[in-house]
């Protein structure tokens, strides 16, 4: 594999559009919660849970090495990675919709198949499944595959307006 640039392996999330609606209308809900009870309390917790979480899905980036795929929060733990997977161990990517907690910022997600037996390493236990959802993913696939070329990849592109799940940043 030829040498690449170091800042083209790394990918941060993408953001969804629908999180962006459904914090905006969890912020008119602080909204109308603190003009029911009289008091900016409730306003102000329902801000900060929107920043905080805001933060979370613009700071989360994956790293692609030789040998794995590395997750990271901007803040990171130490430095650490916040979790690995092994590229050897890959078996298939494919596209997923799912809406279960993942290390992606968006619906439009690709989910990580393994061989027999492989169980990913994660350090903090705020994702269930393998889920990524890389800005530059063709990018990603393709430097994959370049790694592993025994991966298979069926990530289908359908396009369109009423697609709401694809609106992405």
């Amino acid at each position: 594999m030829e040498e690449k640039d170091y800042k083209s392996r790394i990918f941060r999330t993408r953001v969804s559009a629908l999180f962006i609606i459904i914090f905006g209308a969890l912020l008119y809900l602080g909204w109308v919660v603190s003009k029911i009870s009289g008091s900016l309390v409730p306003f102000f917790v329902f801000c900060g849970a929107i920043v905080f979480a805001g933060f979370a899905f613009r700071s989360l980036y994956y790293v692609l090495t030789d040998k794995e795929i590395h997750f990271f929060y901007l803040w990171g733990i130490m430095g650490k990675p916040i979790g690995k997977i092994h590229i050897s161990a890959i078996t298939s990517v494919v596209r997923s919709y799912n809406p279960l907690p993942a290390s992606a910022a968006s619906l439009k997600r690709l989910h990580i198949h393994f061989k027999r037996g492989y169980k990913w390493h994660l350090y903090l236990p705020l994702t269930m499944y393998p889920m990524i959802s890389p800005v530059r993913e063709q990018e990603f696939l393709e430097m994959l595959k370049e790694i592993n070329p025994n991966i298979q990849i069926k990530v289908n592109d359908k396009n369109g307006w009423w697609r709401f799940w694809d609106w992405d940043f």
